[in-house]
């Protein structure tokens, strides 16, 4: 979590994009702090699970393994690190496999925050995805764009 007095919407979009979870313009109250950091601590926290090896627990499509316990995602077997947003939107899409989400839903949903000029967040943050889990990114397997609308999860 960012606390900053930069205040411009470029301030903002590059404390974002390089990872932060919220964004807090100063001078803010100990209330509004500490609020955002409740979110922020209930965003991170992992999923509940009804018991370990549940198919809640992880997700194998193709090659990608999505451990949601140990918030790990495995490529060809091999650990792939990601940003904490990546992460998250990944853990998000592929919880509805096959549902398709416009930016504006992501950002709320994921960031859990609406932007509504930061929508192509969502892009910058897909493209780094995919680049980290597709075996090509201009042919995402994973991560699909649905023209005009967003993104959804789930092989072709």
């Amino acid at each position: 979590m960012i606390l900053s007095a930069r205040g411009d919407d470029i301030d903002v979009v590059v404390g974002l994009e390089a990872g932060a979870d919220d964004y807090v313009v100063k001078p803010a109250s100990d209330e509004l702090i500490e609020a955002r950091m409740r979110a922020v601590l209930r965003r991170v926290a992992p999923p509940l699970t009804s018991a370990a090896g549940s198919p809640e627990a992880s997700t194998t499509v193709g090659d990608l393994r999505i451990d949601r316990t140990g918030l790990q995602v495995f490529k060809h077997g091999e650990d792939v690190t990601l940003a904490p947003s990546e992460l998250k939107l990944l853990l998000f899409l592929s919880a509805s496999p096959g549902q398709t989400f416009s930016r504006q839903q992501l950002l709320e949903y994921v960031w859990e925050h609406s932007y509504y000029s930061d929508a192509r967040l969502v892009d910058a943050c897909v493209m780094r995805l995919r680049a980290k889990i597709e075996d090509d990114p201009r042919k995402p397997r994973y991560v699909q764009t649905v023209r005009g609308f967003g993104y959804r999860f789930g092989p072709l």
